[in-house]
């Protein structure tokens, strides 16, 4: 299948489900962007030669990751429900959704180090950091399946990954590539809103942060199309 027709078809679903997807997921990205905006407030205010982060910023930040993880559970099985023809309610799928929470979290810690782990090596070698970061961001490409294995295939963290890195391999790399892409131009167009929200107050950026978080939920629909599409002739429901 060719890109155009995978993100065609990634755009019809998003758009015929985009009731149910707000409902399942907005009230999740709404803490989520909170919390987010709660901690990059304390770091602008901290001090730069003595920052203070204690256990509650600690406690936060896991707040943030378990928060993160049962929303991309719960968009991974209600992707993987309609794409079986299966129709559950939100609730049904967020509480079918907690037991992949755990393993998430841990494949999340597990492959988040190996991504980052070239650009922070690199880095300690002065101009040569460009040469992690491209690495890193290959990387992000390779085990950006480690979610669907995990939900989908059932796996453990450490089988998601590795099969996340194999599945990635060849076209399906530069396919991936190309749909993790589309953060770009979305993140500059979030950059320009949001600074333009901030002069407003808190609320509305909070509001237009959320809305774009909402919209980059394409971008997981794109490549669990890509990601059904190479592994078994199964088509999103339209």
């Amino acid at each position: 299948m060719s890109l155009f027709a995978l993100l065609t078809e990634a755009l019809n679903f998003f758009r015929n489900h985009i009731r149910q997807l707000a409902a399942l997921t907005l009230p999740l990205l709404l803490i989520q962007v909170a919390i987010q905006l709660w901690l990059g407030n304390e770091m602008l205010t901290a001090d730069p030669e003595n920052p203070q982060f204690g256990v509650s910023h600690a406690a936060v930040m896991m707040v943030l990751l378990l928060v993160f993880s049962v929303l991309i559970a719960a968009l991974t099985l209600f992707l993987e429900l309609r794409s079986q023809g299966h129709e559950l309610s939100s609730g049904q799928i967020l509480k079918a959704s907690l037991p992949f929470v755990p393993p998430l979290l841990l494949a999340g810690v597990f492959s988040g180090l190996a991504i980052l782990a070239p650009v922070m090596i690199f880095a300690a070698f002065g101009p040569l950091w460009l040469i992690g970061l491209v690495v890193s961001l290959y990387l992000f490409a390779r085990l950006a399946y480690v979610n669907f294995m995990v939900v989908v295939e059932r796996l453990t963290p450490l089988e998601a990954i590795k099969k996340s890195f194999s599945f990635s391999a060849g076209s399906v790399a530069f396919k991936t590539i190309a749909v993790l892409m589309l953060y770009v131009p979305l993140s500059l167009f979030a950059g320009i809103f949001t600074q333009m929200a901030t002069q407003v107050g808190f609320p509305l950026q909070l509001v237009v942060e959320t809305l774009f978080a909402f919209i980059g939920l394409f971008v997981n629909i794109a490549l669990f199309r890509l990601y059904m599409v190479n592994r078994q002739p199964i088509d999103l429901e339209k």
